[in-house]
């Protein structure tokens, strides 16, 4: 992903002397989707305007998960397609601090005076107007405001951010158009084209027997997304993009079996076994099915492909992101 540096910080205590005093942004940011991008965007303005480096707040895992683990909240963006989001949005570094029960505890004035005064040196802090912290959530903004305000950290406060139906943009949308095969209502909330990350896997090579070779990915989050076929663009480590067009799902007319991702490249030849590489979805096509017999399956990947093609060649960034994304 073009443009996309960033330094990667396992808890707030490891951050370098040369990013302390930063403009800090807080969050989850699950998705970094349009509301996320107001906050960040925020503290990216005020870096800029005063000279300071650029630095996100977030927790692994979410914190969601850890207080329930038997319902783990399917990630829009793990750690690291999180990270490179937020390089190709400016920022210099990521803090990951590691969240689990028992920073849970700490009281709101331990997280202020410590984790941002302390250990990150915050010059600046950015949070949304509904940001809560510390042992049950017991933190809110007006806590945080003045705390952070008497120990010399400046606090700035965005506000709910709506689309353009006036609802607001929340990562529990975006799942839910993902998982109703919706990819433009996610991309319109995100920003960008929804993107996943992973090494391609070999396969049992069915696509190899049809002329359709694949290129085979596993979803971490099986639940988070429709089966069906999809227009995809698909970056490799080298940065190259290809077009393409993806079935995710269980290939109910061959085995049925564990859900896969399988990308077939047009106008491709070569080996990317091994290879790390993310995939874009610019539409969803149709639901998966089961046919007949091979011709059939054939005939209909044609016509998948025909749309995809035309549906990628007229493609069109949707954001500045989108552009970093998805695009040469």
């Amino acid at each position: 992903m073009p443009g996309s540096t960033i330094r990667r910080i396992e808890g707030a205590a490891a951050l370098p002397a040369e990013l302390r005093g930063a403009a800090v942004a807080i969050g989850n940011f699950d998705g970094v989707h349009r509301g996320h991008q107001a906050v960040l965007g925020a503290a990216a303005d005020i870096a800029h305007a005063e000279g300071r480096p650029l630095v996100c707040l977030t927790f692994e895992p979410h914190p969601r998960t850890v207080f329930r683990p038997a319902h783990p909240v399917p990630r829009l963006a793990p750690a690291p397609m999180k990270a490179r989001l937020l390089g190709a949005l400016g920022f210099d570094a990521v803090v990951e601090q590691p969240f689990d029960l028992e920073f849970a505890s700490h009281p709101p004035e331990h997280f202020v005076a410590e984790t941002l005064a302390r250990d990150l040196g915050a010059g600046h802090v950015v949070v949304g107007f509904d940001f809560r912290f510390g042992a049950r959530r017991q933190g809110d903004t007006a806590f945080l405001q003045e705390r952070a305000t008497a120990l010399g950290i400046g606090v700035t406060l965005t506000g709910a951010f709506a689309d353009e139906g006036g609802n607001i943009v929340s990562s529990s949308r975006i799942r839910e158009d993902l998982m109703n095969g919706d990819a433009a209502g996610a991309a319109a909330l995100l920003g960008y084209r929804w993107t996943f990350e992973g090494a391609i896997a070999h396969g049992a090579k069915l696509g190899r027997t049809l002329g359709y070779p694949t290129a085979n990915m596993a979803l971490g989050e099986d639940g988070l997304l429709a089966h069906g076929i999809y227009a995809v663009r698909l970056r490799r480590a080298d940065g190259t993009l290809h077009d393409g067009v993806a079935s995710y799902g269980r290939r109910p007319t061959f085995d049925n079996g564990a859900a896969l991702f399988e990308t077939f490249l047009f106008d491709f030849s070569g080996d990317l076994y091994g290879e790390a590489a993310s995939v874009s979805l610019f539409a969803y096509l149709r639901g998966e099915e089961r046919f007949d017999g091979v011709e059939a399956l054939v005939r209909q990947m044609d016509r998948d492909s025909e749309e995809a093609r035309a549906l990628l060649t007229g493609a069109a960034p949707l954001s500045a992101l989108d552009a970093r994304i998805c695009f040469p």
